[in-house]
């Protein structure tokens, strides 16, 4: 029996065939510019021999591609924003008063870049919604409602929501452009990657993936094990691309970013990391099934983006294959993109991205996938049709008789195909009669609890939540801790951290709160709850972001009041307007 192979003998040999790979390439961009240096040769001397005095041909050349170019402007679908610094105004100031004047153009209009009064506004501001800074006592409280408004304004500065969601969600990619390198510095650095790949178990494959493109052939080179930073700057050195899967476990300001942009879409927000090498391509041209925002960080990077080949592949349901240039066309955007810079890609776009003189590391955030009407009439129609077969001997009845000798693709014209159809169709309106609406709505809200990351608690938060609150060791023993009273006030720690459903006639309360940030660890969690304790369980959802105090709750016995606002406290799905033991 052969021995098998080591890992490090496998990993030597995926590095060997990196190597070859890098020998091929050189030699072809040698052969390149040996080509390029001939023709221009040629030109020369062909200038030479027919007089050319006043523009020289390659004159005449560069002139020619500048008139390309404008043409090729002109047939842009991409709006293109350029978010300008003006004077000394503070950021807080601007972070409140956002610039939305921007040109009104119809989607297949090029937009010329224009200047916006902006400036930038980094996590570290005492008022931006990442920043955990802010204070807390008896008359403030963060607000989670604000916060999330806040953020997306953040991003997509100088465009305002209202203008984003009417002109380009789903439709039209845009491209931000910001003089402000340094705008997502604190979100994410080339030094607090690695100081994050040093400090936590990394894994490759499902944390990370070494990937790399050439000649058309993109290629996973994982070895098994950790990812020490040794290992993966090893392998950047020899011109491979670093794809970070799930971020949000190894950095607390990612999951702070998608938590609190899940309470602003309403759905799992996902983020990846890409770091790419200078004159490198990780990965072959493809769509995504997902709206995508690309946040530039560090470095720069060559963007080209193509419209969808055929009309199907217009918002898709799965990610495409990987395309050949061939089949691409014309691209709608050709840009470098710079740090600082944001792009947006709805699903369906095909993009492809090249590092140019420098490496480039961006933050993909994603969000809408498994979220279309598609999705919402999966859960609505088998639960209509079971509660008709229930109600209406109709749908219980046989089909006809030999209904298969004249029915399907095989038969063409058959009288009796008209009336077999008809009657289908008669059956299909009285099934809309037994559609639940808001049964398929909480299917779907039970789906993204499941999905969703657990919700950021910002510093000052933790004090008024079971993390913090409540019973503390103190130097002998116990500290004294305060309790839940009828003069508490509470909340909901975030809306869409719970979803109160009914399933086989028991109420469950599904909740986020305790998941964890890696996709699907544990199974949904939920609580089972008295019919009769539902109006107040209600009575918190409706008042969010706004608190309640504990004796206004639609519970008859003060001691069973109580005990289910502590249920809920103990499960961090309830937050106190001050902690328990400033009582």
């Amino acid at each position: 029996m052969e021995n098998p192979l080591s890992a490090f003998a496998v990993y030597t040999a995926k590095r060997k065939r990196i190597e070859q790979l890098l020998s091929k390439k050189k030699k072809q961009k040698t052969f390149d510019k040996e080509r390029k240096d001939v023709k221009q040769a040629s030109i020369r001397n062909e200038m030479e021999c027919k007089g050319v005095l006043n523009k020289s041909k390659l004159k005449i050349m560069k002139e020619e591609n500048k008139k390309n170019k404008k043409a090729k402007k002109k047939k842009e679908t991409v709006r293109i924003i350029h978010a300008k610094k003006k004077g000394t105004e503070s950021r807080e100031n601007i972070l409140n008063n956002v610039n939305s004047s921007h040109l009104n153009t119809s989607i297949n209009t090029s937009i010329d870049s224009q200047e916006t009064s902006h400036s930038s506004t980094n996590l570290s501001d005492t008022n931006h919604p990442l920043s955990a800074s802010i204070k807390i006592n008896k008359n403030s409280h963060r607000n989670p409602v604000e916060d999330c408004e806040q953020l997306f304004k953040w991003l997509m500065c100088p465009i305002t929501a209202k203008e984003f969601f009417k002109q380009h969600w789903e439709t039209n990619p845009i491209y931000i452009k910001r003089d402000t390198d340094d705008f997502y510095k604190l979100l994410l650095s080339m030094s607090s990657f690695e100081e994050m790949l040093r400090d936590n178990n990394v894994l490759f494959t499902k944390n990370l993936d070494i990937t790399s493109y050439s000649h058309g052939v993109k290629e996973i080179h994982n070895p098994p094990g950790r990812a020490y930073p040794s290992i993966v700057w090893d392998y950047f050195r020899n011109n491979c691309s670093i794809r970070m899967l799930n971020p949000q476990i190894f950095i607390p300001k990612i999951h702070a970013l998608n938590a609190t942009l899940q309470e602003f879409f309403g759905c799992f927000v996902g983020a990846n990391i890409y770091l790419t090498p200078a004159n490198s391509q990780g990965f072959a041209p493809h769509y995504d099934d997902v709206e995508a925002f690309i946040l530039q960080v560090e470095g720069k990077k060559r963007w080209k983006l193509y419209k969808p080949l055929k009309l199907s592949e217009h918002l898709p349901r799965y990610s495409s294959r990987n395309f050949d240039e061939s089949e691409l066309g014309e691209p709608i955007l050709d840009k470098v993109i710079n740090a600082g810079d944001l792009l947006y890609l709805p699903r369906g776009t095909i993009h492809q991205a090249m590092a140019l003189d420098t490496y480039s590391l961006h933050i993909t955030v994603s969000v809408y996938q498994r979220n279309s009407w598609y999705d919402f009439f999966e859960k609505l129609l088998p639960q209509a049709l079971e509660r008709a077969t229930k109600k209406d001997i109709c749908f219980r009845g046989g089909v006809p008789m030999n209904y298969l000798s004249y029915i399907g693709r095989q038969y063409d014209d058959d009288f009796r195909k008209k009336s077999f159809k008809t009657h289908v169709k008669k059956l299909f309106m009285k099934l809309l009669e037994y559609i639940d609406v808001d049964h398929a709505a909480d299917l779907m809200a039970k789906g993204h609890i499941h999905d969703s990351l657990p919700p950021y608690i910002f510093m000052p938060e933790r004090k008024c939540t079971i993390l913090e609150d409540g019973r503390n060791l103190g130097c002998n023993g116990l500290k004294r801790y305060g309790k839940i009273k009828f003069s508490t006030e509470i909340r909901l720690l975030r809306l869409y951290c719970i979803r109160l459903i009914k399933e086989d006639k028991v109420y469950k309360i599904y909740y986020s709160t305790e998941n964890s940030k890696e996709y699907h660890e544990y199974e949904p969690q939920y609580l089972e709850i008295d019919k009769e304790f539902v109006p107040a369980i209600k009575q918190i959802i409706e008042a969010y972001p706004d608190f309640i105090l504990v004796k206004d709750l639609k519970i008859e016995d003060a001691n069973i009041k109580i005990q289910v606002v502590k249920d809920l406290w103990e499960k961090n799905i309830i937050i106190t307007k001050v902690p328990l033991n400033c009582y």
